[in-house]
């Protein structure tokens, strides 16, 4: 299994466990689901759920949450978009300075900044359709995965900025 983690915050953001796609060499989508976890012990002990009665309503102490921010203890956080483009601009450079800091190939460089502008058009242009999620450690100068919905308006997706991630082998 390979885990990404955040280049600047060093954050765990997604693995290859999940359904993940590479959109136009720059970010990955990760789709979604919303599950219901039981707070505190939640422990199989192997019993027939289909020869139990199936609860209606969530339990008392139950929650729906998204899996992927759930996982990796992904941090709802807000913007305005002159503030996300701020801080879009100081964390694509930083990405930048890394990639040439680790030797990463010029055209590689190059193929970031031109993808990074580009898609930041497309986030621009669907600013009010985002809802923005930061690592565990909250470090705002890390990355801001993106939380969006398909067309249908009930699956989610969180899309990461791929140059911005290290993957390690686990």
């Amino acid at each position: 299994m390979i885990i990404y983690k955040d280049i600047i915050s060093g954050d765990e953001m997604i693995s290859d466990a999940f359904d993940m796609k590479e959109v136009d060499d720059i970010v990955y989508e990760v789709n979604c689901t919303m599950v219901t976890i039981k707070k505190g012990a939640d422990v199989d002990i192997g019993a027939n759920a289909s020869a139990e009665e199936a609860a209606d309503d969530l339990e008392e102490g139950s929650e729906t949450v998204n899996n992927v921010c759930h996982s990796f203890r992904l941090q709802s956080t807000s913007f305005d978009k002159k503030t996300y483009l701020t801080h879009l601009k100081t964390y694509m450079k930083t990405v930048k300075a890394k990639l040439v800091e680790k030797g990463a190939p010029a055209e590689e460089v190059s193929c970031f900044e031109k993808g990074a502008q580009a898609f930041a058009k497309k986030i621009v242009a669907n600013f009010k359709d985002y809802e923005f999620l930061i690592g565990e450690s909250m470090d705002i100068n890390g990355m801001v995965a993106l939380l969006n919905y398909r067309e249908d308006g009930s699956t989610p997706f969180i899309t990461f900025w791929k140059h911005g991630m290290v993957e390690e082998k686990v």
